[in-house]
């Protein structure tokens, strides 16, 4: 079993190979904290107009969603390095590759979230390839 390792604020503890389970790549299988809970809606490649950005284009739409995500975190008082959960929701698991990419340059590889993908048939509007929810936990005190 991978040792638990706390986040710098010792509110989070990731787990990313738990006695018996497979490693995850580019996950933890297992994160806990204490602190308040906080609940992102799943976010589109909206600009602050409501207008899609990147039609077409995986990589722009995914940067997008994560700056969405950052500045919803920030409303609560939270930040990437306190995310528990990252819901994807793409409409071909082809997006993969570009939303791990976007999600690499706003969280560090020893923070990785528990995480889920799914691929969906369609999202609410057509030219979304992808959606992504978060869920974080904030320390005490923030």
């Amino acid at each position: 079993m991978t040792s638990p390792s706390p986040s710098a604020e010792d509110h989070l503890t990731r787990i990313s190979a738990p006695e018996g389970v497979s490693p995850g790549t580019g996950y933890s299988h297992v994160v806990w904290g204490t602190g308040r809970f906080v609940a992102v809606s799943g976010q589109c490649a909206f600009d602050e107009k409501g207008e899609v950005v990147g039609e077409g284009d995986a990589g722009a739409q995914a940067r997008q969603v994560f700056e969405n995500l950052r500045r919803c975190l920030a409303a609560a008082g939270a930040g990437f390095e306190d995310v528990v959960k990252l819901t994807y929701f793409v409409t071909d698991v082809a997006h993969l590759p570009a939303v791990r990419a976007a999600r690499d340059e706003v969280i560090a590889p020893d923070r990785l979230p528990a995480s889920s993908a799914v691929q969906v048939a369609a999202l609410f509007r057509p030219e979304l390839l992808l959606e992504v929810e978060a869920f974080a936990v904030v320390p005490p005190g923030r």
